[in-house]
């Protein structure tokens, strides 16, 4: 088979409901690496909250921050990070609104406030982390690859006139990605692609959340977990089972791709 670029999403498509990755899962992601394929995963999540994934699931490649890095062999091959100044513009905006911001260095992540501690646990919590460190984003001088403000659905849009610089995915109830305004995965995708030789109808992505849209979009052949919302589910070429149904197998069997 032609060697083919399959991205996974994390949470809610990698990782079952209770973030493991399954034998499974993990035996189909071995069989894609012997059959010669370049196998990724891509995510919201910055490096340290990837990490454990990153060597439970062997992985020499991968895309973070919703695209704003992307790794191949371990080697950063492309970066888009947060424009400095319209973040601090953005910083100032969500502390007069008393809006809780986080923000992701390549090797770390850190809270700016304390505004309301128990709304940032139940996004974070939402997927096995904690609430990040306080340091205050003035003492920070490196480069900043995504950031997480923390409101509510009856909130959304709030900054989106403001800041074109910047576009806010929502991931969680009361949380939401602070991106690029060309960020997203398909771009980091795409660009691991051309690094690789791979023809972009030979990306294969898997997801589950509004994050993934495009990276979906992008591909050759997206497939769309059976958990995801049934928006999502439209956009897809095929829909798998759930994260908790080994969704993941199922398509690569059903799509000969494990052939």
């Amino acid at each position: 088979m032609k060697k083919k670029l399959i991205a996974f999403d994390l949470d809610g498509t990698l990782l079952d409901s209770k973030k493991r990755i399954t034998n499974k899962t993990k035996l189909a992601l071995k069989r894609l690496r012997e059959a010669g394929h370049l196998v990724t995963i891509a995510t919201g999540r910055s490096l340290p909250l990837s990490i454990e994934v990153i060597k439970e699931g062997d992985f020499d490649h991968y895309v973070l921050c919703n695209g704003a890095l992307a790794y191949v062999k371990h080697q950063v091959v492309y970066q888009n990070p947060l424009d400095r100044q319209a973040f601090k513009r953005l910083l100032q905006a969500t502390q007069e609104k008393g809006i809780d911001l986080a923000y992701q260095n390549m090797d770390a992540i850190y809270r700016h406030s304390d505004f309301d501690r128990k709304k940032m646990e139940r996004a974070m919590f939402s997927f096995g982390a904690c609430v990040p460190p306080k340091k205050s984003f003035s003492e920070n001088k490196k480069t900043i690859y995504q950031a997480l403000a923390f409101y509510g659905e009856n909130q959304e849009g709030i900054f989106s006139s403001e800041f074109p610089e910047f576009r806010f995915v929502r991931w969680h109830e009361e949380a939401v990605d602070v991106l690029p305004h060309d960020g997203s995965k398909a771009q980091a995708l795409l660009h691991m692609a051309n690094n690789q030789g791979i023809h972009q109808e030979d990306i294969i992505a898997f997801g589950d959340g509004e994050n993934d849209r495009e990276m979906l979009q992008l591909a050759g052949t997206g497939i769309v977990m059976g958990n995801a919302t049934d928006d999502l589910k439209k956009i897809g070429d095929y829909v798998t089972e759930s994260h908790d149904e080994e969704g993941i197998f199922q398509a690569l069997e059903a799509l000969h791709i494990l052939e």
